[in-house]
């Protein structure tokens, strides 16, 4: 018995791939990531073997911050790609088609991200090198000329990979229909609050990957913070996380009280964006942001856009409590699951019961 249900969870580990198109999506994927995280890192490896062995930067400002530039992008970049492969897995995994679509968009924000890298990446290897921060021998001189064909083509893959992105995923639409017609039943309004549920969810899980991208820029790269200012970002990345965790938590048990309070510390998450957003044009401290003015301000007005649709999706998922949905996401304590998918399976698969007469809703 134990061994047939290890064998049983590990076919449930990866039967979300087993049909041709969840294969063709991941692998797609995971092919982008493959080669845009190596991209990146040689691009990374060349511009630290690059660096010379200036001693100024402490006493500029400036060039500090462009030291820091390249390797927080790349970084972040890295870390893009391999986030939008896990939110891919998860999205195969949970069968949520709203996720699936959300990251086709993500991935044209990778894609209008690495275009804007390059220009930033010249422009601060230009002032390293009149700064005479980087090697002069011929080998690393022109560290530009050598990167530069890597930083192009990856904005050009990321752009393949998006068109086939967007045509997996209608096939994936497609396939996940029945499956959660499987799930939930032929019940339309049952279905648009889950559809309601899996916008919510998805939306929570964008919202940390660009709130993260914007904290590191603004800790690692932004000149003039104070050490409160620094202190009070860095431990809001902790107690962010929590917060997305908790919100995912009172949504899917539906606790009212919870997700008001979630929603009040959205409202406070969109004030803090749109100060920093003020902040970044601000005379007399635009200056400290100068070095990653364009980026900080695509992800700060991204995230504010991501948090007024996840303060919208809260509402109406809170309209949506007691109306049956979290019998479909709670499973019973201490019930057989192998049994619980099969009888669900079962009782979906009939036809629905007609009324007797006829109901106007």
């Amino acid at each position: 018995m134990a061994s047939s249900g290890a064998a049983s969870s590990r076919r449930s580990n990866t039967d979300f791939i087993s049909t041709k198109w969840a294969k063709a999506f991941f692998g797609v994927v995971a092919v982008q990531a493959l080669i845009c995280v190596a991209f990146e890192a040689y691009v990374f490896g060349q511009f630290q073997t690059s660096l010379g062995s200036y001693q100024g930067a402490a006493d500029n400002v400036d060039l500090d911050s462009q030291y820091r530039t390249i390797p927080t992008f790349l970084a972040l970049f890295i870390f893009g790609f391999l986030y939008v492969l896990l939110l891919t897995w998860d999205a195969l995994r949970l069968k949520n088609t709203i996720q699936v679509i959300g990251l086709c968009i993500a991935n044209l924000a990778l894609l209008v991200y690495t275009a804007l890298q390059i220009d930033q990446i010249n422009s601060s290897i230009d002032k390293l090198q009149r700064a005479n921060a980087l090697k002069q021998d011929p080998a690393n001189k022109d560290v530009w000329e050598t990167i530069r064909p890597f930083l192009i083509a990856i904005p050009a893959i990321i752009g393949v990979v998006s068109l086939a992105m967007g045509y997996i995923a209608y096939q994936l639409y497609r396939e996940f229909a029945w499956d959660i017609l499987k799930q939930i039943g032929a019940d339309y309004r049952m279905k648009k609050r889950f559809l309601q549920y899996q916008v919510y969810i998805a939306l929570l899980k964008f919202d940390f990957f660009f709130f993260l991208g914007f904290t590191v820029q603004f800790l690692v790269i932004v000149t003039g913070k104070t050490d409160v200012e620094k202190g009070l970002t860095i431990a809001a990345i902790p107690i962010t996380i929590a917060i997305l965790l908790f919100a995912a938590f009172f949504t899917q048990r539906e606790t009212k009280a919870g997700v008001c309070l979630v929603i009040l510390l959205y409202f406070g998450a969109l004030g803090y964006f749109f100060f920093k957003l003020v902040r970044i044009y601000q005379p007399g401290r635009k200056e400290h942001y100068q070095a990653v003015q364009r980026s900080l301000t695509a992800f700060a007005v991204l995230t504010i856009i991501l948090i007024i649709l996840t303060i919208i999706n809260a509402f109406i998922c809170m309209s949506n409590f007691g109306a049956g949905l979290k019998a479909h996401l709670v499973k019973p304590k201490g019930s057989d699951l192998e049994k619980d998918d099969l009888n669900s399976y079962q009782m979906n698969d009939q036809k629905p019961t007609l009324p007797s007469r006829m109901t106007i809703d």
